[in-house]
Formats: C-alpha cells, sequence, structure tokens
C-alpha cells in the first residue's frame, strides 16, 4: 500500500507543471491572447508595382538634395 501512495506522489510530482499549465494562470493567459489574436486581421498591399512605386517614393523624399540657386564658383 505505501509503494502504491509513493508511486501515485511521484506521479503526480512528474506531471505537476503540465497539469498547473492546463489549468492555471498562464492557461488563463493563453487564451486571452488566442483571443486578441482572433480579433487581428492582415493587411495585404493592393499591388507589387503599387507598393514597389511607394517604395521608390519615400526613398527619393528621403535623399539629400542640393540648392538650386547656390553660387558654384
Amino acid at each position: 500500500m505505501v509503494l502504491l501512495a509513493c508511486a501515485v506522489a511521484v506521479l503526480v510530482g512528474a506531471e505537476w507543471p503540465r497539469l498547473t499549465e492546463r489549468s492555471g494562470l498562464g492557461a488563463r493567459r493563453r487564451r486571452q491572447r488566442a483571443r486578441r489574436k482572433a480579433s487581428f486581421r492582415l493587411l495585404t498591399p493592393k499591388t507589387e508595382s503599387e507598393e514597389f512605386a511607394a517604395s521608390v517614393e519615400r526613398d527619393l523624399r528621403s535623399l539629400p538634395t542640393i540648392e538650386e540657386h547656390e553660387n558654384r564658383s
């Protein structure tokens, strides 16, 4: 009988992390995160060429420029 009780205690001790993971605070956080993620939606670009054109325009705007009216002597 004592051996059976020890075996049960060892089994519960070995499985304790998995049991608390399913029913504890971590499980609640995972369920809440899953609900939040379910409301997300993926934004896709209109077309690849439009995305490329917008990228080029952003790059051109960020380039340094010189003033046209500067004296070049």
